[in-house]
């Protein structure tokens, strides 16, 4: 079996999981058999609370929002044209939009109420699950390790790459739940529909690459 495959069906396997977590954690937060779980986990991450501890919380959700992620995206866009990856440049784009098109369809269609605010945080207008940060952050560093990595040789600098892109979105859909303006099951479901989403668009992505190739050839 080459890589490629193994890649492919490695890739497969990783969304049907995820699919299946996001619908297992839909299914119990509309028949109302989650709050305690949500309520729990609450409790005890607002346990840890501190002020430098919340200072830090805050500027790590920022890294997770609109105002962070467009224009760094930007960057990130303008360097790989000027890098001459056209196609890397798209790929990260669908990924990011995508990922917005998603978190808000979603949000939509389960319209759970937000959570009480922990420390006067200005609580979003939108509503809860999932969570836009956590869905949103996940494609956005996901499809950006996989560019970074794509053509690198080097095993443990792909891993430290990948490891330092989990952690980064970890920690924001944890500052969601710190923060209060998102139940853990929010933040579960983002990462779990931006697995799927990212999941799909390296699939497609890898199916045209395929196809040019055989067409090349």
């Amino acid at each position: 079996m080459t890589r490629e495959r193994q890649t492919l069906i490695a890739g497969f396997l990783s969304a049907l999981a995820a699919l299946l977590v996001f619908g297992w954690l839909a299914t119990r937060m509309m028949r109302g058999e989650i709050e305690q779980f949500d309520r729990t986990v609450r409790d005890a991450v607002h346990s840890l609370a501190s002020p430098l501890l919340t200072s830090i919380m805050r500027k790590i959700t920022f890294m997770g929002s609109e105002m962070f992620l467009v224009p760094m995206g930007a960057v990130v866009v303008w360097r790989l044209l000027a890098a001459s990856r056209r196609h890397a440049a798209t790929l990260f784009v669908i990924a990011a939009l995508g990922g917005e098109t998603l978190n808000q369809s979603l949000k939509l269609v389960f319209s759970r109420p937000r959570p009480e605010p922990f420390f006067g945080y200005a609580l979003p207008s939108s509503y809860s699950f999932p969570s836009g940060h956590a869905l949103v952050s996940a494609c956005y560093f996901g499809a950006m390790a996989a560019i970074v990595t794509r053509r690198m040789k080097n095993r443990a600098g792909k891993a430290a790459i990948w490891a330092v892109s989990g952690v980064m979105v970890f920690l924001i859909g944890t500052s969601r739940v710190y923060l209060g303006v998102h139940h853990p099951s929010d933040v579960i479901a983002g990462f779990s529909g931006a697995i799927v989403l990212v999941a799909a668009v390296a699939a497609g992505y890898g199916y045209w690459l395929r196809r040019r190739r055989n067409a090349a050839g």
